[in-house]
């Protein structure tokens, strides 16, 4: 199966993902570094797998593996702060169109790839897709349309912005990182040693009193709660994605599949306005006629982005 159906399908289950995760943070585990916590420690059921795929990789290796593990919570930490924040397209849209910048500036420079001009083509119109579908026109200052076009409170619209950079620049570390680990190791070993990073660096949050306290009180209003199904199915769906995404980072270019989360969020717009009708209370998101055209312009352009990266 060919890389680029193998992000799409990884791109559809994140959207899917990313959708409950708004609604899981609002409702049922408001603490972002618990709801970190639990997702490094059940994604790092992989490790199970260890006596089947793994081998030792060196201890040069293995410290990296390591290392690159532990951004990943970093990135979900700074992502899930975001999201308390903002409404959740306008969020992940700013988070994942600045993922594709620095991939590709890392790309080039840290890891020698050279793209074709119709790659270049691609991805620019991916980007200019996403931020697209992030623009809404606003009145008053600068800093006002950049808090309002992602769907910020004034209030915490610096904390806001910035916390979603950090968690692009966090993310693309950590996909240039899996992407060199994955040309010098077999990719399910190395997998489950990043994984191993993951689950060491989440463990220290049980460290500190107050953040062991938060963890240990979100769990048991988690099991309390009647959305604890929502919130493990969701994590398995979640595993599924980051392993397919993760596969075709292995397979094809770094930059590339991150370009490619224009597709994502293109499915995360349709499912939310689906969402927003059906069931409006869950998820808030704006629908107007403006917007939908909006919408429909960065759907094309997406498209336009994947018909060249597919050439």
């Amino acid at each position: 199966m060919s890389w680029l159906i193998i992000v799409i399908i990884a791109y559809l289950i994140l959207a899917i993902v990313n959708l409950a995760d708004k609604f899981i943070i609002g409702n049922m585990i408001p603490n972002s570094k618990a709801y970190t916590f639990f997702v490094g420690v059940l994604g790092c059921v992989v490790i199970f797998l260890a006596p089947f795929f793994l081998v030792w990789c060196g201890w040069k290796i293995f410290l990296l593996n390591i290392f690159v593990g532990a951004l990943f919570p970093i990135a979900l930490t700074f992502m899930y702060r975001s999201l308390k924040v903002g409404d959740t397209s306008k969020m992940i849209t700013l988070i994942g169109g600045t993922i594709p910048i620095f991939t590709i500036l890392m790309s080039i420079f840290v890891l020698g790839e050279v793209f074709s001009r119709n790659q270049w083509i691609g991805i620019a119109f991916l980007i200019v897709g996403t931020i697209i579908i992030a623009w809404l026109p606003n009145k008053k200052s600068l800093w006002y349309r950049i808090a309002v076009m992602f769907g910020i409170k004034a209030d915490n619209s610096k904390k806001g912005i910035i916390e979603a950079i950090l968690a692009a620049l966090f993310y693309a570390l950590f996909f240039i990182g899996t992407k060199y680990l994955y040309s010098v190791q077999p990719f399910w070993s190395g997998f489950i040693w990043i994984r191993f990073g993951t689950l060491l660096f989440v463990l220290t949050f049980l460290i500190r009193k107050a953040d062991r306290d938060g963890i240990f009180k979100s769990f048991k209003d988690l099991m309390k709660g009647k959305g604890k199904l929502l919130f493990f199915g969701n994590q398995g769906l979640a595993g599924i994605g980051f392993v397919l995404q993760n596969y075709a980072i292995a397979l094809g270019s770094v930059a590339l599949v991150n370009a490619m989360q224009g597709v994502q969020y293109v499915f995360l717009l349709i499912l939310g306005a689906i969402v927003t009708v059906f069931k409006p209370q869950a998820i808030k998101e704006d629908i107007s006629k403006s917007i939908i055209i909006q919408k429909i312009i960065a759907i094309l352009f997406v498209a336009i982005g994947l018909f060249f990266v597919a050439r």
